[in-house]
């Protein structure tokens, strides 16, 4: 996935870009509500990671706005307040999840890859996909009984089919679920990493749309 996290203290927020990235996912940081803004007003994100309590403002209010633009990418919130009153506000204003300050950045992972799941439409993590047996909260996939090993990266690429199954995937959205803001991009890199899924995962697990995209096939079935 690619995450925003909105936080404004720069130790905390980048143990949680570290973890994020570690996680496998792109992660692009920012330390208060404008710049927030214009991050989401300029790239699309699976997820956003927000504080309350902001330099240029609250939280709870940019969350409102931006439900009420209609913006349904979830979003949990990181606080240090703690009150049940503060929880259920943030729950009625629109957020997902709500994880009180200090928390464990494992507990995070498992947070966030709960909510990816409930987004997907699949909230079950074990899916069964032709030969390949896949385990979203462990990040494993299984071949025909075999572990495969998949970098970070690869991962990341393939969450990203598995989330959309049936929708075609252009390669700028591919795009955005390995890089953020400050990395660079190479020109063949999403067709490098799905030639190397195909490799370990099977030729039929991702299907090439000419000049399209790419889309989830049907792994272990040829036709």
């Amino acid at each position: 996935m690619r995450i925003l996290s909105v936080e404004d203290d720069p130790v905390l927020g980048q143990a949680v870009k570290d973890q994020i990235v570690a996680e496998g996912h792109s992660a692009d940081g920012v330390r208060d509500l404008a710049a927030a803004d214009l991050a989401i007003r300029s790239a699309v994100f699976d997820l956003v990671l927000l504080d309350l309590m902001l330099p240029d403002g609250r939280g709870l209010d940019f969350l409102k706005t931006r439900r009420t633009a209609g913006d349904v990418t979830p979003v949990i919130v990181l606080t240090a307040r703690d009150q049940i009153s503060d929880r259920i506000a943030a729950l009625d204003a629109g957020a997902d999840d709500y994880l009180v300050k200090p928390f464990d950045l494992a507990e995070l992972s498992a947070r966030i890859r709960a909510v990816g799941r409930r987004y997907s439409g699949n909230p079950n993590p074990l899916l069964t996909l032709g030969d390949l047996d896949v385990d979203l909260a462990a990040r494993s996939v299984h071949r025909a009984g075999r572990p495969v090993s998949l970098t970070a990266r690869e991962w990341s690429l393939f969450e990203a089919f598995v989330q959309r199954p049936n929708q075609l995937l252009s390669k700028a959205q591919l795009e955005e679920r390995l890089y953020s803001f400050d990395a660079e991009v190479e020109s063949n890199t999403i067709e490098v990493y799905v030639a190397r899924l195909r490799k370990k995962l099977g030729a039929e697990t991702i299907e090439t749309v000419r000049g399209m995209g790419y889309r989830l096939g049907t792994p272990g079935v040829t036709s």
